[in-house]
């Protein structure tokens, strides 16, 4: 804890004290009045220079034993102790001092109105002076304690803060690592089909070497984004999708939501191309049937939904589920926890469909 937070705490607590041992003499005095014309307790005016005199030494005190610790309990109770114990040794001198000091005003004042050191002191000065110590001790122990909760108080308050920028610091990286697997997947595949193309259309082959370099350029940059635009996103998915209907013109057909109708909102960044890729890799395999890809976009007020349906031979196993599907099931949990979900499964007849479903979180310019 900083000097100025602990002037900060100390003082409305020792304002609070100083009121407090004011009112106490006053009431006693005012009791004791009954009984004795003797001034055995210090007037308001002495009590808070007192305090005031007092003041900076609970402050070092007090910045001594935080200074110091707790720990080891062992070897540290000692010294803790004994400065709780030199404050308080100082209350009842102090007071003596107060009282010296302001002993030109009070001669001032009526003679029966005039306490004295020796008034109340008398010779019991030794057990006044051990009960004033054992007063403020207490007092001392207090404070200490009020000090010494708020400073665990900011410690837990920091380690839960460091620990949520460190869990979004690993998050972050978990994501970002996941995003770069992708890269090297993708064009893995289209490197293969640009292959096919080659010997046999040299000009649709350098034409999709054109595309795939685009295409590519546009992966670089949502592999570093956490969110994109869902018109970005499906601006990227079409850029693949005519990839593969220049090779598979014959039997691929693709239909995408018209970009007017699409909503304005955010999504995770290359969320829907795993899904696509699946979709068009599974979809063609094992047959050289013709095969429909249709991808809508249903916005509700707190969830949007993607869906991503495609045909294939109806007797086909569905197998293990993709790199591109786990990929994305684990960032969909990293990103939104239980809050979004991905599903996919086959349809009646010949049909298999993708589905996610992720909180709305619309673009505001």
């Amino acid at each position: 804890m900083s000097l100025r937070t602990l002037i900060i705490i100390v003082l409305p607590y020792w304002a609070y004290v100083t009121a407090s041992n004011i009112l106490y003499a006053h009431g006693m005095g005012s009791g004791i009045a009954t009984l004795t014309s003797a001034h055995l307790f210090a007037p308001p005016v002495e009590r808070v220079l007192q305090h005031l005199m007092l003041l900076p030494a609970l402050i070092a005190c007090y910045y001594g034993s935080l200074r110091l610790g707790w720990s080891p309990w062992w070897r540290t109770w000692v010294p803790q102790l004994l400065l709780a114990v030199v404050f308080a040794a100082l209350a009842q001198p102090l007071l003596g001092v107060a009282e010296h000091l302001l002993e030109p005003a009070r001669m001032m004042e009526p003679a029966g109105d005039q306490p004295t050191v020796g008034d109340r002191l008398g010779t019991g000065g030794l057990l006044i002076w051990l009960a004033s110590a054992t007063s403020f001790v207490v007092t001392y122990g207090f404070g200490l304690a009020l000090l010494t909760g708020f400073s665990f108080y900011r410690r837990s308050r920091d380690s839960e803060l460091q620990v949520a920028e460190l869990e979004h610091t690993v998050s972050a990286t978990r994501l970002a690592a996941l995003r770069m697997q992708l890269s090297p997947h993708t064009l893995f595949n289209l490197l293969h089909t640009i292959r096919g193309q080659i010997s046999f259309d040299p000009r649709a082959a350098q034409a999709m070497v054109v595309q795939l370099a685009d295409l590519l350029r546009r992966l670089l940059v949502a592999g570093e984004r956490d969110l994109t635009l869902l018109a970005d996103e499906l601006q990227l998915v079409r850029g693949y999708l005519e990839l593969q209907q220049r090779r598979f013109a014959d039997r691929l057909r693709v239909s995408l939501p018209d970009p007017a109708t699409v909503p304005d909102v955010w999504v995770p960044s290359l969320i829907l191309y795993p899904v696509a890729e699946n979709a068009i890799v599974h979809g063609l395999a094992g047959h050289d049937g013709e095969v429909q890809v249709h991808i809508d976009v249903l916005a509700g007020a707190d969830t949007l939904t993607l869906r991503v349906r495609n045909t294939r031979p109806r007797d086909r196993d569905s197998g293990p589920e993709g790199i591109g599907l786990r990929n994305l099931r684990e960032r969909l949990a990293v990103q939104f926890g239980g809050r979004a979900s991905l599903s996919a499964g086959p349809e009646d007849g010949d049909g298999w469909l993708a589905e996610i479903r992720i909180p709305s979180l619309p673009h505001r310019s």
